[in-house]
């Protein structure tokens, strides 16, 4: 390991945000083996600090793929004519919850495409309030609302939502989205789930065409501007039924998305320490030991598929996704040896709140007109 980075990495250990963007991007760009395993260590070593050798999970309900938007990069983008389309009733979204909290899981998404009505926004009320008794963290990840929507969903019982911003850069935002998808209402949607009181999480995808080092650096500082408490990401995988497939011919190997992808997530945890990172499902599509990798790369969250498996091949955002036709009870499993062999367990009956939100509370609650930073 060259004495260059030795210096990063001891600094970035010391306190959060104290590196520049020219130097996240200067880890971002590491590529031997040796220096790259010295990044991954540095990371999960402060990953350990902050979380302790435990995972928090979350099980994942796809609640539906109907959506209004045309994302150019989405398997189920509404003009995506291949697809099978299917909304869970709230009967099925209700016991998949209480299913989610049998398996010792205390934390549980809710994901779907995006749709804004006012039917939509009182089906989900009408769940958040059905699942109110099993004292789950609740994540939504439903898109684009009103700050009104996200009050009144939060008012019916949801923690935690969900917003990946996919690029902080808007000219690439515009390369990804038709021209009626806006990057400027995307924050402001953050900024109204903060000011709702939201644990608050978002995301970007890794080697985006076009994308370079220093706007992944910058989407990292992105996330310490909006002071998120959470944060999933990974590798662009493109689905061959969207417009963007036929421009990723000569992107990168499995193996370079996934080490971009490991990257991120180490390179993330030490600038911002103390939020929550998730190891994501996309990881797993390009190896089988993806989101492992994660976890020993500085994630500390895992999202376990609970959605029932006749769903779940029509819930294909990427190519390629892992455990389709696995149920809950054998992911559990799964997931318990997986994590055991990289000496880690499952943190079961824990919500998993980020500590980089609860630190925030706290500070508020202490100082006199304290608030958001």
């Amino acid at each position: 390991m060259t004495d260059g980075l030795h210096k990063l990495l001891a600094r970035s250990a010391e306190r959060p945000c104290a590196l520049a963007r020219s130097e996240l991007a200067a880890l971002l760009a590491v590529e031997d083996g040796t220096e790259l395993q010295a990044l991954f260590d540095a990371a999960y070593a402060l990953k350990v600090k902050y979380c302790g050798k435990r995972v928090a999970i979350r099980g994942l309900v796809e609640a539906g793929n109907v959506c209004a938007k045309d994302c150019l990069y989405c398997g189920i983008r509404r003009s995506n004519g291949k697809v099978t389309r299917y909304r869970l009733s709230a009967d099925e979204i209700v016991r998949l919850a209480e299913l989610n909290a049998k398996q010792g899981y205390a934390s549980l998404v809710i994901q779907s495409g995006e749709i804004e009505s006012e039917e939509q926004t009182r089906f989900v009320e009408d769940v958040l309030r059905r699942i109110a008794p099993l004292d789950l963290g609740v994540t939504l990840s439903l898109g684009e609302q009103t700050e009104e929507v996200y009050r009144r969903w939060k008012d019916a019982g949801a923690s935690r939502y969900l917003l990946r911003i996919e690029t902080s850069n808007p000219d690439l935002y515009t390369t990804l989205h038709p021209a009626n998808h806006s990057w400027e209402r995307r924050v402001e949607c953050l900024r109204a789930l903060r000011r709702c009181g939201y644990q608050v999480g978002t995301g970007v995808m890794c080697g985006l065409p076009g994308q370079t080092y220093d706007d992944l650096a910058h989407d990292i500082e992105f996330y310490d501007k909006m002071d998120v408490d959470m944060i999933g990401m990974g590798p662009f995988i493109p689905h061959p039924d969207t417009p963007l497939a036929t421009s990723c011919q000569s992107l990168a190997t499995n193996h370079q998305a996934l080490i971009l992808g490991l990257k991120m997530i180490a390179v993330t945890r030490l600038y911002l320490h103390d939020v929550n990172i998730a190891a994501a499902t996309a990881l797993q599509a390009l190896a089988p030991d993806g989101r492992e990798r994660g976890v020993r790369a500085g994630a500390n969250v895992v999202m376990p598929n609970i959605t029932d498996v006749k769903y779940r091949r029509s819930y294909q955002l990427y190519a390629g996704k892992p455990c389709l036709d696995e149920n809950a009870g054998l992911c559990k499993r799964c997931l318990e040896r997986r994590l055991a062999s990289i000496g880690e367990t499952v943190d079961y009956g824990h919500r998993g709140d980020s500590l980089h939100y609860r630190r925030r509370m706290c500070a508020s609650a202490s100082i006199p007109g304290g608030g958001e930073r």
